[in-house]
């Protein structure tokens, strides 16, 4: 199986849209805008589509890639309005349009999925949004961590359901007591480590 992975880089947020090649078939973590003209590009198919959180830009092409691809959504919860924030942010001035689609596997409460023939870890990290998960790939020693860290920063916590507190707890208790090696993949800006992390983000100490 290729180790590797592949990264999609869209929208006005410069969202990171993963896709990565499981026994089955390609995987795809979060669906920025975008994403889904890529993966015709790209010549690949994913057999699933796995949502790290439901804010608006992790998941304008959700639809789409579903769609077009007949895979499946995997997510901590079911689409809402109030998730992807499109009311709130309507309301602030800001159009933006999710088409809706549905969530066909909920992963709330499970600690672990088996998609494509391959084991990943479930970390349930809130405080960014209430419907959080990082995924946790331990045969390549790397965690699709959504929104929750950054290199050198972690994510906000002003929308609704967000709390700063409980997001840096669970961050320090569900990803830095992982291996310092392991490679945290976030849902914007660059890779980085949990060894970084742990000795340089001003917001973990």
């Amino acid at each position: 199986m290729n180790a590797d992975y592949k990264v999609f880089t869209g929208g006005v947020a410069q969202t990171n849209g993963y896709l990565f090649e499981a026994p089955e078939g390609w995987v795809l973590v979060d669906a920025p805008d975008g994403i889904a003209d890529w993966l015709e590009t790209e010549g690949i198919q994913p057999v699933a589509l796995l949502l790290t959180h439901q804010h608006y830009d992790h998941v304008v092409d959700a639809a789409t890639v579903a769609a077009k691809n007949n895979c499946p959504i995997y997510a901590h919860s079911g689409y809402s309005t109030s998730l992807t924030l499109e009311d709130l942010l309507r309301n602030a001035g800001m159009p933006v349009e999710v088409e809706a689609y549905e969530v066909d596997h909920l992963l709330a409460g499970l600690t672990s999925l088996n998609v494509a023939g391959m084991a990943l870890g479930l970390r349930y990290v809130p405080g960014h949004s209430t419907d959080s998960l990082c995924f946790v790939d331990t045969d390549h020693d790397r965690v699709f961590a959504g929104d929750t860290v950054f290199a050198g920063s972690v994510g906000r916590s002003d929308f609704p359901g967000g709390s700063h507190p409980l997001l840096v707890s669970g961050i320090q208790s569900q990803l830095l007591t992982m291996a310092d090696n392991v490679e945290l993949l976030p849902g914007h800006g660059p890779a980085t480590t949990v060894d970084v992390e742990k000795r340089s983000n001003p917001f973990l100490r």
